[in-house]
Parts: structure tokens; sequence; C-alpha cells
């Protein structure tokens, strides 16, 4: 195996839009741009979530590979190269790799999602394994069984900071103000573990398909 070769579930592509009109002109075309990707990529993939960010102007788009498998930093180049050559009204294109550490179900499971939050973070030296435990047996899942709740899926990325991705589909982004959504987020292992999140980022994403 390459020594920088990691286990790969999804490609994550991020994208940041040019000022101006050609920008919202761009942002209309995203979707069909990014599943000709999926359809013209050497590695089998399948178009997951193409979200978008009107405060950041920022677009992330994840495409799932059908058969999960180990690639290196160079298997992303024709990536890069499809990206620089075919898309317009975007700059800052940044290609990832993307590791499945914990999938589940919402209480929403099949409803059509409108929002896609993300919770970004670098864990503090040290507690990787504490917040990958907190994450998994509680917090996720309790998001999870939120009413609004999807799909929330976590991911380490590994080749653009920060490394972990807690991502949630969401019927409507008040789910987050919901009882039940703060109740999760407000227990006494939360108080433990949010302190040591370090180079957080907290994005609320209109999901365009």
């Amino acid at each position: 195996m390459a020594e920088n070769s990691k286990f790969t579930d999804f490609i994550l592509v991020q994208l940041t839009a040019l000022p101006g009109a050609s920008g919202a002109e761009a942002l209309a075309l995203l979707p069909n741009s990014f599943a000709r990707f999926c359809e013209q990529s050497s590695l089998p993939l399948s178009l997951h979530r193409v979200a978008w960010s009107a405060p950041t102007q920022t677009a992330y788009c994840y495409a799932r590979l059908v058969a999960p498998t180990s690639l290196t930093t160079a298997d992303l180049s024709p990536m890069n190269d499809w990206w620089a050559e075919e898309i317009e009204g975007f700059s800052n294109v940044r290609v990832s790799r993307l590791e499945t550490v914990f999938e589940a179900a919402g209480r929403s499971s099949g409803a059509n999602s409108a929002f896609h939050y993300v919770v970004e973070m670098d864990p503090e030296e040290g507690w990787m394994p504490e917040i990958s435990r907190w994450y998994d047996e509680e917090h996720m899942p309790g998001l999870a069984a939120v009413e609004g709740c999807i799909l929330a899926l976590r991911l380490l990325n590994h080749d653009y900071g920060p490394f972990s991705l807690a991502c949630y589909d969401l019927v409507t982004d008040q789910a987050l103000t919901s009882q039940p959504w703060l109740a999760v987020r407000a227990t006494a292992w939360s108080d433990i573990t949010r302190p040591h999140f370090t180079n957080t980022i907290r994005t609320m994403f209109d999901a365009k398909a």
C-alpha cells in the first residue's frame, strides 16, 4: 500500500463562488456539473449531495464511492484537473478523500433533504479517542433520533482540514432549535468533550441535490 494511501468512502469537492453575476449562473449549473464529474470519473462514483452556503459562498459536493477503496493523493490529480478544465464561476477548488466513521438513518429517513448542516473540527491533541466515543455512542445517535433529521454521518477528511466532519441532512433548519436537539447538545458528556474542539466551523447549507 502506498505510504499516503487512505481508505476512502466519499470524494468531497469544495468550491468558492467568484463574485458577480456569473457566480449565480455557475451555482445553478453546479448539480449538473457534479453529476457529469461522477459519470466521467475513472472511479465508480454516485452523486450523494450538493450543498450551498450563501453566507460563505461555498459549495460542498459529495460523491460516494460505489466500491470504497484506498486512494492516494495521486489518485486525486485527475479530479483536480477535471475541475480546473470544466468549471467556471468558482475558485479555490479542493478535492478530498473522506472516510466514514459513523452513519445512521435519522428519524425522518426517507424525507426530502432541504438542508445540510456540517460541524467541522480538529480534536485537541490526545482527545480524538474520547471525542470519537462521544460522537459514536451518544451525540450522533441522539441527533439522528430527533424529528427532522434524515441522515447523520461523520467523516474524516484526509486531505484538507478540519479533520472531522459531522454532517446532518435535515428536513428543516429549525431542527437545530428544537428541544430534543438542544437536549442532546446539553449533556454532561458534551460539556466535557466540546471544549476540546479546535478550528471549529459550523455551516448550514441549502441542499441543492
